[in-house]
């Protein structure tokens, strides 16, 4: 159960800061790769206000082992006070690249 692949969605408020938070976080061994959207739109209440932003969309494929991690040091590079962090279990895929995220992700 360790090794089960995990998608997790967060987002960042521009580019430069999106490839910093992927490149940190693929070093680090936290997820197997991360993928970049393009920019959109995103609407919601934060402090009883209607509030809108352009992000740019993070894909992230992890395990469910390294999952307690990511989330920490994603909190930590994200500037939001409350970035969103979404974790999503994987229910199946190419069993060549689901060990791929597992091998990519053990604990060094």
């Amino acid at each position: 159960m360790a090794h089960e692949a995990v998608v997790v969605l967060s987002n960042a408020p521009d580019l430069l800061l999106a490839k910093r938070i992927a490149h940190v976080l693929v070093e680090e061994g936290l997820v197997a790769c991360v993928s970049l959207g393009a920019a959109g739109l995103s609407m919601y209440m934060w402090e009883g206000r209607l509030e809108g932003a352009e992000e740019i969309p993070m894909t992230m494929k992890t395990t469910r082992a390294r999952l307690p991690e990511l989330i920490e040091r994603l909190a930590q590079l994200h500037p939001y006070d409350v970035p969103e962090i979404l974790a999503v279990p994987v229910v199946g895929g190419l069993e060549s690249y689901l060990d791929w995220v597992s091998q990519q992700t053990l604990p060094q």
